[in-house]
């Protein structure tokens, strides 16, 4: 099955060939051949996946050796004429660009005639160093399957904390991760193990190892072949669920006994709203990294469409922190340089600028398509804690960014509708006290309650209404919604801290546990 898949689609895009793509495809076929290898526990699965690595190379070797001693014409010069058919008004293609196809020389290839005989003579000179330099790729490849293969079932069947960090360690002298990463995976370890000890789960040492297992496997990959994160970034749900991955290691830091949801039957409307191809934009406070997660585990019972399938705009942070980037991976992300870091790096201001623009344009597309959720934190980064209250509060909302955002999906020409939401989750991974301009920050982790909540859509238009200009509406606009959430905040607060429950909910807020049956 796998051989006739990739082999697919290595013929697809041999036939969309351009010179700079042949290498980019082999590099996208070997990453996710590499990460499902990471991540199979089956003898089985690993040596089917690994087959079909094998195989898209023999496939290569095929075409050079149809196309050097077939009587009938080449399969690579059919591959030209089929190119150069379907684009004739094309420039970037020729062959003699064809001939660096996986750098094999390009006598054979620069024929505008064909002979038979007269070719195969041609061909035959070349057919050594053709297979020589095949071969010479084939291995090297293998070689470092083989080698990743080996590590991950060694970090899979570890069976103690004592084997797993023993492999960390050597993983650390061996070069593979930087001393660094090395001690802040051990440091993680140490905190998740306390915190998912603490919440007296029967499985924790399982939950723990199998969890922080495959977390190891992610960095390692990742430190191994870094995975680049594009502007608009879809979730990876095969041939390796970075979803389930996330999903599955924030699961057990939330207590669900002491966990609520504000308003369920408006994200039913949502969802309803959504089907009928209206595009939904959620305007939300955001509080540690363990967001999105939380967000997903609160609603996959009732409303798993929009757990699975939410967009959030996110910062360079989530795709750039080794640490956090594998659970950045499972997500559907349009990725957003902050104004808070925008000036980090001066140097990097202008790159910035230009990734933002990406990003723009990619929302604006998916908006036009409509049936969109987006989810977007207007302060432009975590809350934190009052510095002498030590309380925590939703970070204030940037009118600019509001009203950049209501624009946009105001432009769209899709019917659209704003809702404020209102998540409490900074127990379970709090971000450090101070907004740290460096990439790397230390995980402190605990096991508790958790909230999300939303209001009734506020209408743009009805605010604008009592406003004298344009400037004046924004202001307003951005101040109703920040009171809104600000609202839903306090009362999610006085149900988990507070230990209030369900009893906390008001004629405006009802609160509810939908993980639990009526």
């Amino acid at each position: 099955m796998f051989y006739y898949y990739f082999t697919s689609l290595l013929i697809t895009d041999i036939y969309k060939f351009s010179p700079a793509n042949f290498n980019t495809t082999l590099r996208r076929h070997n990453h996710h051949t590499t990460t499902a290898i990471l991540t199979s526990n089956s003898s089985h699965g690993n040596k089917n996946l690994h087959f079909h690595n094998y195989y898209s190379r023999k496939l290569v070797k095929m075409l050079v050796l149809a196309s050097l001693s077939s009587s009938s014409p080449p399969m690579i010069e059919l591959f030209k004429d089929r190119v150069s058919s379907s684009s004739s008004t094309s420039s970037s293609f020729s062959a003699a660009n064809f001939a660096r196809f996986g750098g094999f020389s390009g006598v054979a290839l620069q024929r505008r005639s064909y002979c038979c005989c007269s070719s195969k003579l041609k061909s035959m000179a070349d057919f050594n160093s053709i297979c020589s330099s095949v071969e010479e790729d084939t291995q090297v490849e293998d070689r470092r399957e083989n080698a990743l293969h080996l590590r991950s079932r060694a970090l899979l069947g570890v069976r103690s904390t004592e084997e797993l960090l023993s492999r960390l360690k050597k993983e650390s002298e061996y070069g593979n991760l930087p001393v660094n990463v090395a001690y802040a995976l051990e440091e993680l370890y140490e905190n998740y193990r306390n915190a998912v000890f603490s919440s007296e789960n029967p499985h924790a040492e399982e939950i723990v190892l199998a969890n922080m297992s495959a977390m190891l496997d992610c960095v390692f990959l990742e430190m191994e072949d870094s995975f680049l994160i594009s502007p608009y970034h879809k979730a990876i749900r095969e041939p390796y669920d970075y979803y389930a991955f996330g999903q599955n290691y924030i699961r057990p830091l939330i207590d669900f006994r002491t966990s609520f949801v504000g308003n369920i039957a408006i994200f039913r409307e949502m969802e309803e709203k959504r089907q009928q191809g209206h595009n939904i934009i959620l305007m939300s406070n955001h509080q540690s990294e363990a967001d999105p997660a939380v967000i997903a585990l609160l609603l996959e019972k009732t409303n798993p469409h929009i757990a699975e399938n939410l967009i959030y705009v996110a910062g360079d942070r989530v795709v750039t922190d080794t640490l956090c980037k594998p659970f950045s991976m499972g997500r559907n992300l349009l990725c957003v340089y902050s104004k808070k870091h925008m000036y980090d790096v001066p140097e990097l201001v202008d790159m910035k600028k230009r990734a933002n623009s990406r990003s723009l344009k990619e929302m604006v597309l998916l908006l036009r398509d409509g049936s969109q959720v987006i989810w977007i934190a207007p302060s432009g980064g975590r809350d934190r804690p009052d510095p002498v209250t030590n309380e925590w509060f939703p970070a204030p909302f940037d009118d600019s960014s509001v009203d950049n955002m209501r624009r946009l999906v105001e432009r769209a020409g899709v019917p659209w509708h704003i809702y404020p939401l209102s998540i409490l989750c900074y127990d379970i991974m709090p971000p450090p006290a101070q907004v740290e301009k460096e990439i790397g920050e230390k995980r402190c982790m605990s096991f508790h309650g958790v909230g999300l909540s939303v209001a009734p859509e506020i209408n743009y238009h009805d605010i604008a209404l009592g406003c004298s200009n344009d400037d004046e509406a924004k202001l307003a606009y951005t101040h109703v919604l920040q009171a809104s959430v600000n609202e839903q905040y306090t009362i999610l607060k006085a149900a988990i801290h507070g230990k209030q429950g369900l009893r906390a909910s008001t004629p405006a807020l009802h609160l509810s546990q939908p993980w639990h049956p009526c």
